[in-house]
């Protein structure tokens, strides 16, 4: 039956592309790209010849209904993002939306996500967590800032290299310099990278270091010292 395939792309080595998500690509009538550009490198990697349309944030409002008459006609159609999940913190959310209210099949693919391995990897208490994506970039992005000084869960952001210190030092003004933290960048590619420490020791390092490529943010919520106590006496009991 035709449905709405979800399929998930490499943050960075082509490895990490599951063969499932091979097979649906080649198995899709037609695939919907937030670049063309860059799903033709992935898709010209693994010999896959589909027809490609754009789907991003600036058409996918016009383009949605287009798309499920399509699906209802018979067409398996694939989504893919530049890299990762889409959906998170991409296109994705609004056309699942839709096709699940037009009683449209969605089915979604696990795979790559980069904060999840820089969760992992950062030695911050990954049990439970808040992901807060791109941090906002308006007059309600202080009002936000504030709402999380009462978060105790670990919280997580995404941002560009040229807001990395910016972001740290709201953070340092709003919860405080000595929370931990850490900012991981290129997850999976070549020069990926975790930064650990204080958010004030990231402010240092990033002050003299220039920030470069796609970063993850992370920082410890509010009275870490027990969640930390928590989870290492739940390790110890694995």
């Amino acid at each position: 039956m035709a449905k709405l395939l979800i399929i998930p792309t490499p943050v960075g080595n082509l490895e990490d592309m599951t063969l499932r998500g091979i097979r649906y690509l080649k198995e899709a009538d037609l695939i919907l790209a937030e670049d063309t550009r860059q799903t033709k490198k992935l898709l010209q990697h693994y010999q896959i010849t589909k027809p490609l349309e754009s789907h991003h944030q600036h058409n996918e409002h016009a383009e949605t209904a287009r798309i499920i008459q399509k699906i209802i006609s018979g067409m398996t159609v694939a989504l893919v993002s530049d890299c990762g999940t889409p959906g998170i913190s991409d296109p994705g959310f609004l056309l699942a939306r839709e096709c699940i209210k037009a009683g449209i099949a969605v089915e979604t693919l696990p795979g790559a996500c980069a904060f999840v391995p820089a969760l992992v990897s950062s030695g911050l208490p990954c049990d439970r967590f808040v992901f807060e994506g791109f941090f906002l970039q308006n007059n309600d992005r202080q009002k936000r800032s504030f709402v999380l000084t009462e978060e105790d869960r670990t919280i997580i952001f995404y941002e560009s290299p040229f807001r990395v210190l910016k972001l740290l030092e709201q953070v340092a003004e709003v919860l405080g310099e000595e929370r931990q933290a850490c900012a991981s960048r290129e997850i999976s590619k070549i020069y990926e990278e975790h930064v650990r420490g204080t958010v004030k020791e990231l402010i240092a390092h990033f002050s003299k270091t220039e920030p470069r490529g796609e970063f993850v943010i992370m920082i410890t919520g509010k009275e870490t010292k027990n969640k930390n106590n928590k989870q290492d006496e739940e390790a110890d009991q694995d």
